[in-house]
């Protein structure tokens, strides 16, 4: 295979999870031609991985009209491969566009997606729940490339932004939460009684809030000691969420990337699985997943988040894993 065109528009732990296997071919075969369709919002971080020679967009806001022209865009160009690891209809009708000798698509494939490929990637083995990634590292061997993983994701420096210095500490001290999530159920709603906690109990502690929406603790942190990221740019998030740290946050595209980046992760569940969307690999030393008693988030007890932070904290990680 000399050239390969991804479409995963999105969301945005579901782009991170894509990179993750293609930087696995990507590594095995460095001749291939790698280029990515994906929606505009989540382009800069398609263009930091130095594997994606090619960023095609695709603007979703822009309504029927722009699906055409991005459909004979794809129509003139010609590829040897196509995998479609979205799976829908939309990115169905996107593969069908092309000219790729070879068009593959995931084994769960839904609203008549399958109708479009020549081929669908194997399940994972077992029953299941299988975790995201397992669902997406079948399509490896789509080229002959055994499923595996490396950490970190490796993706090519970012700007450098004013807050920076803010991460020269221990990572082991330094906390990036996060606060919110893409679905308002899977959000935890004490995210500020926990980082009060943290500065009570955990002397020379730092703090950095990040989300979508721009938010005020309930309380008076310590100026020096916190970082109010809460409503920045994609590309700010980004940066923030890969500094050395300790992550913590719901079922959310920042917490996949938290674990890709090779750093530990704190993930607080509440109605959907972990086995299916924790971090991964969930039996590494660097993760730890707190599941809200019955799935309902307002019954955690920070109290036990802490305890949880704490235990994640003092682990020993050995080198590599």
């Amino acid at each position: 295979m000399k050239s390969l065109l991804v479409i995963k528009p999105s969301s945005l732990g579901d782009i991170v999870h894509g990179l993750q296997v293609v930087q696995t071919l990507a590594k095995e075969r460095p001749e291939c031609r790698i280029s990515w369709l994906v929606r505009e919002r989540f382009a800069g971080l398609v263009r930091r991985a130095p594997f994606v020679h090619e960023v095609i967009i695709f603007r979703r806001r822009d309504g029927w009209r722009a699906f055409l022209r991005l459909l004979r865009q794809l129509r003139q160009q010609r590829y040897d491969a196509v995998w479609d690891m979205q799976g829908l209809l939309r990115s169905a009708l996107m593969t069908a566009a092309t000219r790729a000798a070879v068009k593959w698509g995931r084994p769960d494939a839904r609203e008549g997606a399958g109708f479009f490929y020549h081929h669908r990637v194997n399940p994972p083995d077992g029953a299941g729940p299988h975790h995201a990634l397992e669902i997406l590292q079948p399509f490896l061997l789509a080229d002959g490339v055994r499923p595996r993983l490396e950490f970190p994701l490796a993706l090519q420096p970012g700007q450098v932004f004013p807050w920076h210095g803010f991460f020269t500490g221990d990572p082991a001290k330094t906390f990036v939460m996060f606060t919110d999530s893409r679905g308002a159920g899977k959000e935890w709603p004490r995210y500020d009684e926990l980082t009060r906690l943290i500065f009570e109990s955990m002397p020379g502690s730092r703090v950095a809030w990040c989300a979508g929406q721009p938010r005020q603790p309930a309380f008076a942190p310590p100026l020096d000691r916190f970082l109010d990221l809460t409503g920045c740019p994609l590309e700010e998030m980004i940066a923030l969420v890969q500094q050395p740290s300790v992550f913590i946050g719901n079922d959310s595209g920042p917490m996949h990337l938290a674990a890709a980046s090779g750093n530990r992760v704190l993930a607080i569940f509440g109605p959907t699985d972990p086995r299916r969307f924790g971090p991964f690999p969930l039996e590494s030393p660097r993760h730890c997943v707190v599941a809200a008693p019955e799935g309902h988030l307002a019954r955690l007890e920070p109290a036990a988040v802490l305890a949880a932070l704490r235990e994640l904290c003092a682990r020993t990680v050995p080198p590599g894993a």
